[in-house]
């Protein structure tokens, strides 16, 4: 496509760049066009592209990039629909975030499934396609094996939870680390913030009560906690909290035990148990309950699909 996003096409190579080195998964990352050849990118730059649709059938994800990220893009040919369709009912991952996501949509995959898009387009999108339940607000929508995204950064998001998805939070996090962006946020958390965040000091106090709350997650920790750790009025917390984070303390730490809970699963031996206790949630059943809705599996299943001992 003519005018794609160097931007997105560059966070997308980043996050799947080859880190053997680092004993992290291999993949084999290409780049395909309907016609290869030079393409043109969005900041004028030439990018000469090897690969036709005909590699679409080997891929397991296939990745949509965004053009222009202010309106949406023309209509694919069929041939391009046809690959698309074609790799989805192999067995193909299919995945698309900013305006890429009104091309997932015009091959008939989101008919009937949620999706989202730049919050700017949601609505130029759910006209487009009433079929599709589309959904402003969200950073990204997982529908299994149709996947799509917000605007151009929420890609690293998408990239990073299918990641987390298929390999596990300890690779995802290590490729997290790797690329200095945060390892994991809710899809459900939302894609701006129509406030700005204070800048008096109390942002700071924020920074500094989140990374004390990530390692106390062992500790039955309330907003009433955090908010003294802020030296803040609950009231005052919760708001500045939304504010910052678009998302609840509550939801915020739910999250984050639930990631220590995947990450000791895959990396340790520690019993079921010992790791309810130590991320906070304390009831196994609980914890089996939060894991089957985020992940559709228990905790035990969960450890045999992704331990690296």
């Amino acid at each position: 496509m003519q005018g794609v996003s160097a931007f997105s096409l560059g966070l997308v190579g980043k996050v799947f760049a080859d880190r053997t080195r680092l004993g992290l998964p291999a993949f084999e990352f290409f780049v395909c066009a309907e016609r290869p050849g030079n393409v043109r990118t969005d900041l004028g730059l030439p990018l000469h592209v090897e690969f036709g649709l005909n590699h679409l059938a080997r891929a397991d994800l296939i990745i949509v990039i965004p053009a222009d990220d202010t309106a949406p893009p023309d209509a694919p040919s069929s041939a391009v629909v046809d690959a698309m369709r074609a790799a989805h009912e192999r067995g193909s991952i299919v995945a698309s975030f900013c305006t890429g996501s009104f091309v997932l949509a015009a091959t008939g995959l989101l008919d009937g499934r949620r999706a989202t898009t730049h919050w700017s387009l949601a609505g130029d999108l759910a006209t487009r396609y009433p079929a599709v339940t589309v959904m402003p607000e969200v950073l990204y929508v997982d529908e299994g094996a149709v996947v799509t995204g917000a605007g151009a950064a929420a890609g690293i998001d998408l990239c990073l939870h299918l990641l987390r998805r298929e390999h596990g939070a300890a690779i995802a996090n290590a490729i997290a680390r790797e690329i200095v962006v945060a390892p994991h946020r809710d899809g459900g958390q939302a894609q701006y913030i129509p406030v700005p965040v204070p800048t008096d000091g109390g942002d700071e106090r924020l920074a500094g009560v989140l990374d004390w709350a990530r390692q106390n997650l062992d500790k039955p920790l309330s907003v009433n906690d955090l908010a003294a750790q802020a030296l803040m009025s609950p009231r005052t917390f919760a708001r500045r909290f939304r504010m910052a984070t678009g998302t609840t303390p509550y939801a915020w730490l739910r999250t984050r035990r639930l990631d220590r809970a995947e990450e000791l699963l895959e990396i340790t031996d520690l019993q079921v148990e010992q790791i309810a206790h130590q991320v906070g949630i304390g009831s196994v059943s609980v914890l089996r309950e939060l894991f089957i809705q985020r992940r559709g599996v228990s905790p035990r299943a969960y450890r045999r699909a992704f331990s690296q001992l």
